[in-house]
């Protein structure tokens, strides 16, 4: 498939997807927002499930790698956490259509999007939170999943909330003072 056409599909399915519910949607109304015949998406995804995972595994795969470029080179965890916050606002900012998209998404399907099942970007963050409590600045009388969780609910319910309410100020424009919020909430309590 041309990378056209693959994006003119991306941007149909995080606009239909973004704008209905789930099962209301169908391959026709995306054919149609993205200009393509409906054998396209037949002939390349096969069903809608398939067409939504895929893209929605597209568009958080490059958000995948924005998180890993930023992971690297920083020694600092409450910097590298710094630097992957920032990046994960950035992307509620810049893609509100996709966080209303992730959102609908149930728990028991989140998995069928491949990018939650990524060992290297799982490992990579679960490495800095590790380091965290290794260098005694994270909390350490819990287990990493439960940082990681609050590291990833925080950024969840504050984008869901943000691009729900339509706020016109950037979340990144609050970042410092969000930050702290954050910081203060995995970080070693004596630290």
């Amino acid at each position: 498939m041309r990378p056209a056409t693959l994006d003119k599909i991306e941007q149909a399915v995080r606009k239909v997807f973004a704008g209905f519910d789930a099962n209301e949607v169908t391959m026709a109304q995306i054919a149609k927002s993205a200009n393509v015949s409906l054998q396209t998406l037949y002939k390349y995804f096969g069903d809608k499930q398939t067409l939504f995972y895929t893209i929605m595994d597209i568009v958080l795969g490059r958000l995948a790698a924005r998180i890993m470029d930023h992971l690297q080179g920083i020694d600092s965890v409450q910097d590298r956490l710094r630097k992957t916050l920032w990046v994960c606002f950035d992307f509620v900012d810049s893609h509100p259509d996709a966080v209303m998209v992730l959102s609908s998404v149930s728990a028991s399907r989140i998995r069928n999007i491949a990018i939650y099942e990524n060992k290297e970007l799982i490992g990579a963050f679960l490495a800095v939170l590790e380091d965290g409590q290794n260098r005694g600045v994270l909390n350490d009388t819990v287990p990493l999943h439960i940082l990681f969780d609050v590291f990833m609910g925080f950024i969840s319910r504050l984008g869901l909330m943000h691009t729900i309410r339509q706020t016109e100020t950037p979340l990144n424009a609050e970042f410092d003072a969000l930050f702290v919020i954050l910081w203060r909430a995995i970080s070693k309590p004596d630290a």
